[in-house]
């Protein structure tokens, strides 16, 4: 049986984050999502590893569940049609900043743990070389190879996962601070390395025309920084629900275990075109060339998005499947698409309202998303919720490309199908 996992979030301890992304909304939420097994994120911070300790307890191997005394008044919080198990995947995402062949280099990586111990030894080793309280995310002076080397004594199980492996300035393969190749980051530690995560700004077909990537399993997570953010990148596996058999999926890119992804469209990634933000210049690799770099508005040099750094390492052509490539979905988030159809925010009362009332009459979002027919869609409604979601599981949207920290727009209905506000249909 599948099921959905999100392995790379943040808790409120992380810079710019809700404070409500504690353990009983990230329980919550999971459930209203569709998520069977959420990440902690943060384990490295003092006062978040003290709660991780306080309120989980063991349940499948290398994974944990929300002690009862805590769930049963979270539960009171999720309709009957969407609660289900919820198992927790300690994690955490480390900034490094570093010199390395004459280029300071700014990457992030995500490490999961299979165990408190495992966590506990990495946040002692880390604690004698920089300071893991100040932030959720810490941010060292160690070079990533060290940093794995450090995962890896603390325990066998730890997994270290180059995250959002494109973002221009913090990513291993990054147009502004990252390498040219998985390798010269690693060096002789790359074969521990089995598994990429994507990013928001690009999807694995982007990933494919690189063939110095085939060998490792793709990823996708949301990143998420507030609860509503949970699943819009997520991972399907169909392996036994544990640490250990989740990460071997992943370690032998085993279909049997592993089943792909679930992605934004890329477009909407915050850095999928190049641009300047300041002077609302949106480029595209070819126009960026043109300009030498440059923005036509200003002149200051503009930062290069993903789809321009695939570009200059591909050796592919768009459109080419490797062999052994699992497939992936590409999703909207459900409170967008109900926010498209009131022409209201995301999170205003009207679509606030029609998104619980919709989970309590259809299951998790996911359910809503992937499963329900077009029939139980319409019937559930509003208008034109079942001919938004058909166009959406077609890959029929408008896009309106991110670029330079601006994430893009995608919308099931375009300019024209609109009337006083409401999307109508031709």
């Amino acid at each position: 049986m599948e099921f959905i996992a999100d392995l790379h979030i943040h808790s409120s301890y992380s810079r710019a984050t809700s404070s409500r992304m504690d353990l009983e909304n990230l329980y919550i939420w999971a459930q209203l999502k569709g998520i069977a097994v959420i990440s902690t994120g943060d384990f490295t911070h003092p006062r978040w590893y003290a709660q991780l300790q306080e309120k989980l307890e063991p349940a499948e191997p290398g994974l944990y569940r929300l002690k009862d005394c805590h769930a049963r008044a979270a539960d009171e919080q999720v309709p009957e049609s969407c609660r289900a198990p919820v198992r927790f995947i300690l994690s955490v995402e480390i900034s490094t900043i570093y010199k390395k062949n004459d280029r300071t280099r700014k990457v992030h990586s995500l490490i999961l743990a299979p165990d408190l111990l495992a966590a506990g030894r990495l946040n002692a080793a880390l604690q004698e070389i920089g300071n893991i309280s100040s932030d959720g995310r810490p941010i060292l002076g160690l070079d990533c190879k060290r940093l794995l080397d450090l995962a890896l004594d603390a325990s066998s199980g730890n997994v270290l996962i180059p995250a959002h492996i494109w973002t221009p300035h913090f990513s291993v393969l990054g147009s502004a601070s990252g390498f040219d190749s998985i390798e010269e980051c690693f060096e002789d530690l790359t074969p521990h390395i089995f598994a990429l995560e994507t990013g928001l700004s690009s999807d694995p077909a982007m990933n494919w025309r690189i063939s110095m990537l085939d060998r490792f399993a793709l990823v996708s997570n949301s990143d998420a920084h507030s609860p509503s953010k949970l699943g819009r990148e997520a991972n399907i596996f169909t392996c036994p629900k544990d640490y250990f058999s989740m990460m071997r999926a992943l370690r032998d890119k085993n279909p049997a275990g592993f089943r792909g992804t679930i992605e934004f469209f890329p477009e909407e990634g915050k850095y999928h075109l190049d641009g300047h933000r300041a002077c609302s210049q949106r480029l595209t690799p070819e126009q960026t060339r043109a300009a030498q770099g440059r923005c036509p508005a200003c002149g200051a040099k503009v930062t290069v998005g993903v789809m321009h750094r695939v570009n200059d390492l591909a050796d592919r052509d768009p459109g080419n499947r490797p062999h052994g490539a699992f497939d992936f979905e590409s999703l909207i988030p459900l409170e967008e698409i109900l926010s498209e159809i009131y022409a209201t925010g995301p999170q205003s009362k009207k679509v606030q309202g029609a998104y619980m009332r919709l989970l309590r009459e259809l299951g998790s979002e996911f359910e809503i998303l992937r499963r329900r027919s077009p029939a139980d869609l319409k019937a559930a409604g509003p208008p034109l919720l079942a001919e938004a979601i058909t166009r959406l599981r077609a890959g029929h949207v408008a896009l309106q490309p991110g670029y330079d920290g601006v994430y893009g727009v995608i919308t099931v209905f375009d300019r024209d199908e609109k009337i006083a506000g409401q999307p109508r249909l031709l």
